[in-house]
Formats: structure tokens, sequence, C-alpha cells
């Protein structure tokens, strides 16, 4: 496992303990309050365990992704982690990158992100390979739920999604449109996980003449920082009347961390969010186990994801404000 013997566990011939557990995890971007949680998560499963971390920032980018991650790979051995855990920043889990580092005999561990090509890597190579994500059209089909108590009557409302290259994005979509109100109609506009690029997204479309005319009931948004920069794109609007309406509308959004996103909504400025738990820390402790043990990791773990208040609780506070 992981590289062999020689590379983290106990050498029983000798008695003594070998080398730490060394994990490189790398992330989307480090201006994103779900890729800061998973920072954190991973940080502290690396304190329990005994793990040596360390992580990069991919800053959106997947060719920067795939470069960093090869460089890595093919650097001399000492300088090499046992295993590698990334939460893909483009349309792919990078497959041939996966089979770069398991023929290393590094580990590989995709974070949030369907990756057909795993099954066969760990046929292939003696190193754990496996994924841990949520399921992404769930989230979506909660949200789509969440528009349903938001708008029992139907109307329209502003769909922030992530970037087009995104799975997550996609499946999100998808899920969403399966349990909204057939009566809801969505106006998408897409941005990078970011608060910055949803405010500039945003701030862009209400320069047009055409989103002047529009009525909007609610603001969703893929990501709980895409919908504060929502959120601060309507707070520059000139005409006070026209400000206070759109500020007014139900924004919600999806991560869910404690500080961020559950925090806007019990403050009032999201109606609600999907909590979507960091997977990071998993991630590692799966990775600890399975060289103690010599045991391979399922293929795929799915986490659980929720929505923020429940749903019941959601349509209460919505007929309480008399919408």
């Amino acid at each position: 496992m992981l590289g062999g013997n020689e590379r983290a566990g106990y050498d029983r011939r000798e008695g003594s303990p070998m080398k730490r557990l060394s994990v490189l995890l790398s992330l989307t971007t480090n201006d994103n309050d779900y890729q800061i949680e998973q920072a954190v998560s991973a940080e502290e499963a690396a304190r329990r365990s005994g793990v040596d971390l360390k992580i990069i920032y991919a800053d959106n980018d997947a060719i920067n992704q795939s470069q960093q991650l090869l460089k890595i790979i093919q650097s001399t051995s000492d300088a090499r982690p046992d295993a590698i855990v990334f939460e893909p920043a483009g349309s792919t889990g990078l497959p041939q990158v996966a089979k770069a580092a398991a023929a290393a005999g590094i580990g590989w561990v995709v974070l949030n992100r369907e990756a057909e090509y795993i099954g066969e890597v760990r046929r292939t190579y003696k190193v754990p390979v496996f994924a841990i994500t949520s399921d992404h059209q769930e989230i979506g089909r909660i949200q789509g739920r969440q528009i349903t108590a938001l708008l029992p009557t139907g109307g329209s409302f502003l769909y922030i999604q992530g970037p087009s290259g995104s799975d997550a994005a996609v499946r999100r979509t998808d899920g969403m449109q399966q349990t909204k109100p057939v009566n809801a109609q969505a106006r998408m506009l897409r941005a990078q996980w970011t608060e910055g690029s949803a405010y500039q997204a945003v701030s862009a479309w209400l320069r047009l003449s055409t989103s002047r005319e529009m009525h909007m009931d609610a603001v969703i948004a893929q990501d709980d920082s895409m919908a504060m920069g929502a959120r601060k794109a309507f707070q520059e609007i000139a005409d006070p009347q026209l400000r206070d309406r759109w500020l007014s509308l139900a924004f919600t959004g999806c991560d869910g961390i404690p500080k961020t996103g559950q925090a806007w909504v019990k403050s009032g400025l999201l109606a609600a969010t999907v909590v979507v738990p960091a997977n990071a820390g998993l991630a590692i402790e799966m990775l600890q186990k399975a060289t103690q043990t010599a045991t391979l990791p399922p293929e795929r773990t799915f986490t659980d994801v929720r929505s923020f208040p429940s749903l019941e609780e959601l349509k209460v506070a919505r007929r309480s404000k008399g919408n």
C-alpha cells in the first residue's frame, strides 16, 4: 500500500516506526468558503492522524492543476507524497494524471466528482484509489424543493450556476430542474464558485437593458459565496426603490458551512442553504486507515446533504412573511 513498506507504516523487521504518511491536498481556490473549510477539515484530520499535509491551490484552472500535480508526481522520490487528494478544478477528474500517480506508487483520491476511471486504476495498481463525493443531483433536488417552498405559486428566479465545465454545476442544475415547480422559470447566469465572480456576473447582467424589465421572485445560487456576491451587486444599484426590491427577495445558496452559509441564514442574508459536508478530512482518515490495515477503501463513498433550515421550517418562515 502507498508505494511499499518503506513509505509509511511500521517496519516489523526493524521493530521501529517508519516515516509518517505524507498527503498532498489540491484544492480549486482559496477564495471560496467551502474550499477553505476543506482545508480546515484536512488540517484537523492530519493533526489527529499524525499525517504530514501540504495544501496547494489551482486558482480555478484545470490546466494549472494538472501541471502542478504532474510536476510533483515526476519529482524525486523523497519529495513525492504518499497520496494525492484533489478536488477537480475543471470538467474531468484528470485520468492521465491519476494513472501517472498510481504508477509512481502514489495513492489518489478524488473529491466531489464521479470519476469513471477509478475502477480501472484500482485493478491495475496496488495503491489506494477512490472517490468521496456528495450527490450533486440530490443537492440540486433539494434546491428545487427549496424553490417550491419559497415560490409555492410559481414565478421567476435568477439562478447562478458554477462554471460550464463543472460536473457539480451540471448535476446540481439537472437536480434542480427535476423538483422545482413547473410554473417557476429560471434565468441562468454563470460564475466561478467565488463571491467576486458572482458579483461581476450579476453586475454585468444588471447593465443590460433587458434585465431592468425582468421581474424576479428569488435569487438561487449553487454556492453560498456566489449568493453573497449577487447580494453585493444588488446593493450597488443606484435607484433605491429598485435596489430595495432586489434585496427583499429570498436568496439561497449551497455548502452551508457553519461560519458562513449557516450563519448567513441565521442572520437573514440567505433564506436557505444546502449543507454539504467537507470531505477532505475524511479522505485523509481513510488513507491513514488503509495504510494501517493494508485494505483498500470502498471505490466510492457518498456524504449526506440536507436543507438548512429544513424544508418544513422554510415553508413556515415564508408563510409568516406573507409570501
